[in-house]
């Protein structure tokens, strides 16, 4: 099934992209392993399949194509974008091999020296390090700014800026930015604006709707839904994804595996349910820390409290399956934490069926970033404090999860007891 057809998002999830195999009858594609494919006979197909003139040219080299990465494009695509843009655009994927190499194919396809990018401040690290680091070595400006204030992004703006990047909901602080407003903005200065919008999924969230122009997704996480492979992607205007691919994709490599391709396709079938599982759960793991004794303060999108919660509630269809917390404790709460879970794992990761969590000092995240000014960093430690615990919400028992939490916060160590001043010691020796 190629095509939409008007169908629910459920149904998409399970059948986009993918038709019983016409000589087995098998109901999934089958793993197109293959490198390389016998071209046609001399003329226009051979032409198109060489010199990649559409999206959908003949097969010649996986790292250009493959029938099992074309029905994760087509799939990917009829979720994000269903019926194309609101002015009939038709819009299109491209898979890479991490959400790394999506954000690299996006940035050096549209930017060249001399150019400006208006990127949010706080994202995911390899993101903001790529973007805050090493665009400026090729002669690209780049502005970090509080994306969730859409009058820092009008301020950012210069007569060469040709993107602006956003990421909502924010990792790993979760802070909301208004898609619909960074558009206008965007597209009034003469600019586009690409959104990642990993933490939500096209379950929660669809930025094309609201005016993107481009949308990223690090498969690896909740599209995938398993922890067990590696992917990017982005979806864009056909001709804009189709120069993706012959300059960024083929000249830079990040092409992904059919293997991959094919079990992110398994994961999709399922993202409906698991998001809504993660979100349910999620809201009643926040709502039972905020009124835990041993936590400071919580942040997710779903509680009253949350700074962007009227956005969020607008933006999104629901809340997703991240929050983060600050502890009272600090540090050695963190410590205790990671040695007396049960059932959290203490990993970075997220999107997986197994909860995690994991804890961001603010002083090696925030402080130690130089590229961020000292007023960003203030900023981001109002979220922050001196250190947040990033929680990804499972698909296990919630009261499970609740009980291994509070046990957890409850519980002492001696690596908790005596881990502050090691920390110190050895940040002293580093220094």
């Amino acid at each position: 099934m190629r095509s939409s057809d008007n169908l629910e998002f459920e149904t998409l999830a399970v059948h986009a992209g993918e038709e019983a195999d016409p000589e087995t009858g098998a109901l999934r594609l089958p793993l197109h392993m293959a490198t390389t494919f016998k071209l046609p006979k001399f003329g226009g197909k051979l032409m198109s399949a060489l010199l990649l003139e559409t999206s959908r040219a003949p097969y010649a080299y996986t790292r250009w194509s493959n029938p099992t990465l074309r029905a994760l494009e087509d799939r990917l695509t009829a979720l994000e974008a269903p019926r194309g843009l609101a002015d009939g655009t038709k819009v299109s994927a491209v898979v890479t091999a991490s959400g790394m190499a999506a954000v690299s194919a996006l940035v050096f396809t549209f930017l060249s020296q001399g150019d400006h990018i208006i990127v949010s401040e706080v994202c995911y690290a390899g993101s903001v390090e790529l973007f805050g680091l090493h665009l400026p070595r090729f002669g690209i400006e780049v502005s970090l700014v509080d994306t969730s204030d859409p009058q820092q992004v009008r301020n950012a703006l210069q007569p060469n800026t040709r993107l602006v990047y956003v990421e909502t909901p924010a990792n790993p602080i979760l802070r909301i930015s208004d898609i619909a407003s960074l558009a206008g903005i965007a597209h009034a200065a003469g600019a586009r604006l690409a959104v990642d919008s990993t933490w939500a999924s096209p379950a929660l969230q669809t930025p094309f709707t609201l005016g993107a122009d481009f949308v990223i997704h690090s498969l690896t996480k909740y599209m995938n839904g398993h922890g067990d492979s590696l992917g990017g992607a982005v979806l864009g205007r056909e001709n804009d994804m189709l120069k993706i691919r012959r300059d960024m994709l083929v000249h830079l490599g990040g092409a992904m595996s059919p293997f991959n391709a094919w079990l992110i396709l398994r994961g999709l079938v399922t993202l409906p349910m698991r998001m809504k599982q993660h979100g349910d759960s999620a809201i009643k793991v926040a709502e039972y820390l905020e009124s835990h004794p041993k936590v400071k303060r919580v942040f997710y999108p779903g509680l009253a409290s949350h700074p962007h919660h009227e956005l969020a509630s607008r933006q999104m269809s629901g809340f997703g399956g991240m929050l983060t917390f600050q502890l009272k404790g600090g540090l050695g709460a963190a410590i205790n934490m990671s040695e007396k879970i049960k059932i959290f794992s203490y990993a970075t990761s997220l999107g997986h069926a197994h909860s995690l969590l994991f804890y961001y000092p603010a002083d090696l995240y925030v402080d130690a970033a130089s590229y961020l000014t000292k007023t960003q960093k203030h900023s981001i430690r109002e979220w922050m404090g001196d250190g947040i615990i990033r929680a990804s919400i499972g698909l296990e028992n919630t009261d499970d999860l609740i009980s291994d939490l509070d046990q957890s916060l409850r519980g002492n160590t001696l690596r908790g007891a005596v881990g502050p001043l090691v920390y110190k010691i050895l940040k002293r020796k580093q220094g």
